[in-house]
C-alpha cells in the first residue's frame, strides 16, 4: 500500500511557485491498479519520484508498506561501467534473490545478445531502456512504478515480450502509471485520476477520469 497523507510539494522557478500537490490524500491499495492523467510539465515525474522516495514532501506523509519498485528507467545501484550481466548479479544479491535467475531473466527479455557482456554505458538509449525495464521486472515487487508507460525507443518485440510478464505480474502485483495519454492506461489500470493545478481528482473508472481530463485540457 502507499498512502499519501495530506501531502504538498512545490517548486520555485526563479520567477513564481509551481505547485504539484496541495494537500493531497489518497491511497493506492494492492490489486488497485491506478492511473494518473496529467499534461506534460505539471508533476508526474514528481509524483512518482515521491512514492518511489526519490524525493520528499514539503508537507505531509507518505506512507508505505509494500515492496515498490524505483520508477521505469531508474533501478538504484546499476553501475554504467559495469556490463548487463555484472550489474543483473549485483543488484540479485542486493535484492537477496537468486542472481542466475535475475541474470537468466534479463538476458532473455533484453535480447542484446554480446551486449549483455559490454558495460552498460556502450549502450544505445533503446538498449539501455529495454535493460533498465528488464531488470525491473526480475526483481517482482508488490507495486510497480511507470512514467508514461514503456519508451518510444523499445522495439516492438520487446513490447511484446515485457507486456506479457508484466501482466503476469499485475495478476498478483499492481501497477501505478502517470501520463499524459489515456490510451497507456487502459491495458492495466482498474480506476484513474486527473492532477489539475495541484489537486488529485481520483475516480472509480478510467472512463470518468478521461470526461474530466478531456474537458479541462
Amino acid at each position: 500500500m502507499i498512502e499519501f497523507v495530506n501531502v504538498s510539494k512545490s517548486f520555485w522557478t526563479g520567477k513564481t511557485r509551481k505547485v504539484i500537490l496541495d494537500q493531497a490524500n489518497f491511497r493506492v491499495e494492492l490489486g488497485q491498479s491506478l492511473g494518473i492523467l496529467a499534461p506534460n510539465g505539471t508533476g508526474k515525474t514528481t509524483i512518482i519520484n515521491m512514492m518511489a522516495g526519490l524525493e520528499h514532501a514539503d508537507e505531509g506523509r507518505i506512507v508505505r508498506t509494500s515492496k515498490i519498485s524505483f520508477p521505469l528507467g531508474v533501478v538504484g545501484g546499476v553501475n554504467p561501467k559495469q556490463s548487463g550481466q555484472e550489474n543483473c548479479r549485483f543488484i540479485a544479491r542486493l535484492y537477496g534473490l537468486d542472481p542466475d535467475e535475475v541474470e537468466a531473466f534479463c538476458r532473455y527479455l533484453v535480447d542484446i545478445k554480446e551486449y549483455f557482456e559490454m558495460p552498460v554505458a556502450t549502450y544505445s538509449s533503446g538498449m539501455r531502456s529495454r535493460f533498465m525495464f528488464a531488470l525491473m521486472l526480475s526483481l517482482d515487487f508488490d507495486i510497480y512504478l511507470i512514467d508514461e508507460g514503456m519508451p518510444s525507443t523499445m522495439d516492438v518485440a520487446f513490447n511484446r515480450r515485457a507486456g506479457a510478464i508484466l501482466r503476469e505480474r499485475l495478476q498478483q502485483g499492481t501497477v501505478v502509471i502517470v501520463s499524459h495519454k489515456p490510451k497507456v492506461l487502459e491495458a492495466h489500470c482498474d480506476r484513474a485520476a486527473v492532477l489539475r493545478h495541484g489537486r488529485l481528482y481520483i475516480f472509480d473508472t478510467l472512463e470518468e477520469a478521461k470526461e474530466l481530463y478531456d474537458y479541462t485540457r
